[in-house]
């Protein structure tokens, strides 16, 4: 069914955001779905289905499997080797020369001892994976802050188009009111200019109203793939600090950032040994199979005196002792090690960077919160100003100017408070991802089945190690969007904010 424009009711506006009951429906007359959604179920809906996730995902999958790239090195290996020969072309002066052969070799390698490579690329290679992991539950977090705002942007957005609409509804009275008591000369015509003149500006003011409102349902359809349908108050957000120095010390023990900077340090620090083992001995078994078969061709006229099968086999110990290899070794360690300092000044810069991201966000929400106290004493406020405004000017003591002004405050005062409770949520929201609870866990999200454990995947790859072992074959699991579109409903009324009444 194609998505119809709306505004949200009143009545649920106000459940949202209080100053959202102070505006009517009645001014645009869009129709709404009677479907609603939470915040919950968009949150739930981009848990399954959002394509940056589920990349993130299946790059975690390639990253589990370095484990057993990095085992395979320390474990046997066998090859066969076949080759048939048809000798062309023979000496002149060879009398015994074969005219074809077939020679089959086998081999078996069993390393015994690597320097330490093997062991300490398997290490590098879990702790990646763990920093994997951790960029994972960075990214849930990241994607999930994405939605929450866009979320909010769109009841913010359609809140202000309504508060737009309204303004022009009350506009128009006052311009045709004006122009009625310009008749009867009550009024003089500076009087209808100026109220022409906030009407015309208005409804430039709803045409962008319009456009806002289509730009945040389209990053809303981006992030959730799906149009929004009458959405619902949002939630009380869980777990917000009481303090910011709560909120930081939550934040050095959670944030997925920090937690992934320190685990590639760690895996650094395992590559650093990798690369000095180049200059240790290596210790290996192996094992050889050769057959050749001449087919009756070796010896020509006296192939009957010959051999034309043999088989050979030999086993034994190789111990490679590295001499001299130009330096080799040495570079790669000392590369190695600046690349594991750079490694630990990393996580130093995201512990700064978690710091100031947690305070930001910590200053942000409690600002905010600020502002709705004073935005909603100014509306209160703002609304006795126009009340008696308009008192005084139906005895003359007031002009059309001072109603418009009135009139205007009060529009400002509640636009201010629809944003301020827009960014207070999405505010506390960016502090929960910055202390590390915004994920799909800290959220008891409902999504259908058991949450995403990247655990598992590293489970099931970490001991595999038959070489014919395939996963399914690749295919998205995310959701197109491509037919959704709710933005030709919205471009008349940007064009014409008439038509949405």
């Amino acid at each position: 069914m194609k998505h119809q424009p709306r505004i949200l009711s009143a009545a649920k506006t106000a459940s949202c955001m209080g100053a959202f009951a102070l505006i009517g429906v009645s001014g645009l007359g869009l129709s709404a779905p009677a479907q609603a959604e939470t915040l919950r179920d968009a949150l739930v809906a981009v848990y399954n289905t959002n394509p940056t996730l589920e990349g993130a995902r299946a790059t975690q999958r390639a990253t589990d499997e370095e484990v057993p790239i990095q085992r395979a090195s320390g474990l046997p290996s066998a090859t066969a080797t076949a080759t048939h020969l048809e000798f062309l072309r023979q000496s002149a002066n060879s009398f015994t020369a074969p005219e074809r052969n077939l020679g089959v070799n086998a081999q078996l390698q069993v390393p015994i001892y690597s320097g330490g490579a093997v062991r300490n690329g398997i290490n590098a290679a879990q702790e990646r994976i763990a920093a994997g992991q951790a960029d994972l539950r960075g990214t849930e977090s990241s994607v999930f802050s994405q939605t929450v705002a866009a979320y909010m942007d769109v009841l913010r957005t359609e809140a202000l188009a309504q508060l737009s609409a309204n303004q022009v509804e009350v506009l128009r009275v006052t311009f045709e009111s004006t122009s009625d008591r310009f008749e009867i000369g009550d009024l003089t015509r500076t009087d209808v200019a100026q109220a022409q003149s906030r009407l015309a500006v208005a409804e430039g003011d709803l045409r962008t109203a319009y456009a806002n409102m289509i730009n945040a349902q389209q990053t809303y359809i981006q992030l959730v793939g799906r149009a929004p349908m009458d959405l619902e108050a949002p939630p009380p957000l869980p777990g917000l600090p009481e303090t910011v120095g709560l909120a930081v010390v939550t934040a050095l023990e959670n944030n997925p950032d920090l937690i992934a900077a320190k685990e590639r340090a760690e895996a650094a620090g395992y590559d650093t040994e990798v690369a000095g083992s180049g200059r240790l001995p290596t210790i290996g078994l192996f094992a050889n199979y050769d057959y050749s078969n001449f087919f009756g061709t070796l010896g020509g006229p006296i192939a009957s005196d010959f051999q034309q099968r043999e088989a050979t086999a030999n086993a034994g110990v190789r111990i490679t002792i590295p001499i001299f290899q130009g330096g080799r070794p040495a570079a790669q360690q000392r590369q190695a090690g600046a690349r594991e300092t750079a490694a630990l000044e990393q996580v130093i810069a995201a512990e700064r960077s978690v710091i100031a991201q947690t305070r930001s966000a910590y200053s942000s929400w409690a600002a905010s919160n600020a502002v709705i106290e004073s935005s909603q004493t100014a509306v209160e406020a703002a609304e006795l100003s126009l009340e008696g405004v308009r008192a005084e000017n139906s005895i003359g003591n007031r002009t059309i100017i001072d109603v418009l002004n009135a009139e205007q405050e009060l529009l400002s005062a509640r636009a201010q408070l629809v944003t301020a409770r827009r960014n207070a949520y999405v505010a506390g929201f960016t502090l929960l991802a910055a202390m590390g609870k915004a994920e799909a866990r800290d959220l008891n999200l409902d999504t259908g089945g058991p949450l995403y454990d990247p655990q598992v995947n590293a489970d099931r790859v970490g001991g595999r190690f038959w070489d014919w072992d395939r996963d399914p074959e690749a295919a998205p699991n995310s959701s197109r969007t491509v037919d959704i579109n709710t933005s030709d409903d919205l471009i008349g009324p940007v064009l014409n904010p008439d038509e949405a009444r």
